[in-house]
């Protein structure tokens, strides 16, 4: 995955906002996998809330036995009964097949197997095969590389509703036209998707609601609840700033309690900024009691990760030597 975008844009990086938010793996040259719109950690491997697989991705309906099968975790037998399907021409077990293939799932991977299956059920109108496809068009690995083939996919399946090629098709918008009418034509996209609920694209409105560009008047109000949003998905750029927004009373009311315990998710879920600001405000005992070895286990985690903070360098150098074995204790429990 690529590095998400900075905390807060200035007017003139706003233009690029989309191009430093995460992207499909098909743009990651270390990633040997074929890209897959769905982290099975972040969006559940496409399942719905009630734990069935959403019918969406293998065109609106559901390929019968085959679809059962996978949904029950039954792999190989999904791909034995789809395959049959998918051979006769149907484009809802092509693109199951390609699933299956894509994902190494009961089966040795195989990226171009999934490619044609993809591309097949691409050429009859199936939005999560016309995205998929396209981030091989555009990678390049698995088939002959062709932007202008994948922009068209790409527009394809965003404006059929795939929430992540409507994320993806703003970005190559941006990449296009990197000012101010490449992110004009970008917002809608991205508002679509994060009204359907993609953390990433959420984190884009807010980018875009406070900076005011892409023709949205600047509105710190609607900036903090995409923040909000976005930010109870787990996105921990979101908590990030909207802790600080919470602290400053930006967008809305104060309130450094909530602030707080935004950061301090954020930066037990790893976010290495937000581990020295949680070290901070124990420090300073804002929106917290202070706490001296919580603040320095925090700074020291955040230092092995490569952040050095001046102020809490003084702090840490004013602590005595079994404060200091504290903090070493506690930040390798916090690892």
């Amino acid at each position: 995955m690529t590095m998400r975008a900075p905390r807060l844009l200035s007017l003139a990086a706003a233009a690029a906002v989309a191009m430093a938010l995460p992207v499909p793996a098909a743009e990651n040259p270390t990633d040997n996998r074929l890209p897959s719109p769905v982290d099975p950690e972040r969006f559940s491997g496409g399942l719905t809330r009630d734990g069935n697989v959403d019918p969406e991705r293998f065109g609106q309906r559901q390929p019968d036995q085959a679809f059962g099968a996978f949904q029950r975790g039954l792999y190989m037998t999904a791909y034995n009964l789809a395959l049959v399907r998918a051979e006769n021409g149907d484009p809802a077990a092509q693109t199951l097949v390609a699933e299956i293939l894509s994902r190494g799932l009961g089966r040795p991977r195989d990226e171009a197997g999934a490619a044609k299956w993809y591309q097949l059920a691409s050429e009859q109108g199936i939005p999560e095969a016309q995205f998929q496809y396209a981030l091989l068009l555009l990678d390049g690995r698995f088939v002959k590389k062709d932007d202008k083939q994948a922009f068209a996919l790409m527009q394809a399946a965003a404006e059929a509703g795939n929430l992540f090629a409507q994320f993806n098709f703003a970005q190559m918008l941006i990449k296009r036209e990197p000012d101010e009418r490449g992110l004009a034509k970008a917002v809608s996209y991205y508002e679509r998707a994060a009204r359907d609920g993609l953390a990433d694209a959420q984190y884009a409105m807010s980018q875009i609601s406070a900076n005011g560009v892409g023709g949205k008047k600047a509105d710190d109000k609607e900036a903090r609840r995409w923040l909000l949003l976005a930010a109870r998905q787990n996105y921990d750029t979101a908590q990030l700033d909207l802790g600080h927004w919470l602290m400053e009373g930006r967008g809305g009311e104060r309130n450094r309690a909530e602030g707080f315990a935004w950061l301090l998710r954020a930066a037990r879920g790893g976010n290495v900024a937000a581990q020295n600001d949680v070290a901070k405000l124990y420090m300073q005992g804002l929106g917290v009691a202070p706490d001296t070895a919580a603040a320095a286990s925090w700074y020291l985690l955040a230092r092995r990760a490569g952040l050095v903070d001046p102020i809490m360098e003084d702090f840490f150098d004013g602590l005595t030597d079994e404060e200091i074995k504290q903090a070493l204790e506690r930040s390798n429990r916090l690892r």
